[in-house]
């Protein structure tokens, strides 16, 4: 009797549903971060949105849908909903302080654009939003992603961005310092959906690793792929440079979930709170 009452009270110490390898790694409730919800048992991945896009589901451990939804980093700290099945569930978003950054750009154009540049940098900026938003059925091949170069990380995301003293949006992505002509390869296997040489981004290539789940390279010497590749994870897209608005070689990585710019130091495993 004795023995039945312990154990009894190890079940009820023990929690009802421990978190998954994924949950662990990648629940980051902040502004542009990630929030993963539990979405429950069922025999079939719910559809779920959250601002009105249309958010990556997958299951954990072979047992539970999760919801892996991507904050902007406009949120603010609080409560916020997303729709599964026909119902709403809410979680919870922190706060996170981002540091500051001050550039000094030796061209005038890349911090106060002519006419003529800002009709261009709209249109290129139409463009990538677009790609930003796509949302293909396929599952990401693995979501602990590889990082694309090895090489230290230096800007890191979410910076507020001073260029010649002026404030411009925060840093979008993840920056790793490495030589120019650095292979870059693909952190997950997926379908190339943009290619292009932008006004601040400089040569540009997208991948679309599966249900809204969308990386950016930026500031490339080279691209490597054509429009509708398939890489495998680890593929070759391209060689690192200081094409755009660059001071220097580096590798600009963006990541996108549900049109929403995320940490991807959340994806590598280098989430600093």
């Amino acid at each position: 009797m004795r023995l039945v009452s312990l154990l009894t009270l190890l079940c009820l110490a023990l929690p009802v549903q421990a978190e998954g390898f994924l949950t662990r790694l990648l629940n980051k409730p902040v502004p542009g971060g990630v929030a993963v919800v539990d979405l429950g048992a069922g025999a079939s991945a719910p559809q779920v949105r959250y601002q009105g896009k249309p958010v990556l589901v997958v299951k954990e451990d072979g047992q539970r849908w999760i919801a892996i939804v991507g904050i902007p980093l406009t949120v603010k700290p609080g409560q916020q909903q997303i729709e599964a099945g026909g119902q709403k569930l809410s979680f919870q978003v922190g706060g996170k302080h981002y540091r500051e950054q001050r550039i000094t750009l030796k061209n005038p154009q890349q911090v106060n654009p002519n006419a003529k540049n800002l009709a261009r940098i709209e249109r290129e900026l139409a463009e990538q939003n677009a790609a930003y938003r796509q949302f293909s059925p396929r599952q990401p091949s693995n979501l602990l992603l590889d990082k694309p170069v090895s090489g230290p990380l230096s800007s890191p995301f979410g910076l507020r961005r001073f260029f010649n003293g002026e404030e411009r949006n925060p840093h979008s992505g993840l920056d790793f310092a490495v030589p120019a002509g650095t292979p870059i390869k693909a952190p997950a296997a997926g379908k190339v959906i943009l290619i292009g040489d932008y006004f601040f981004n400089g040569k540009t290539v997208f991948v679309d690793h599966g249900q809204g789940l969308i990386s950016m390279f930026c500031h490339l010497s080279a691209v490597s792929v054509q429009l509708g590749d398939e890489l495998p994870r680890g593929g070759v897209l391209g060689k690192v440079g200081s094409t755009g608005r660059a001071t220097g070689p580096h590798l600009h990585w963006n990541i996108s979930l549900n049109d929403a710019r995320v940490d991807p130091a959340i994806f590598i495993g280098a989430f600093k709170p």
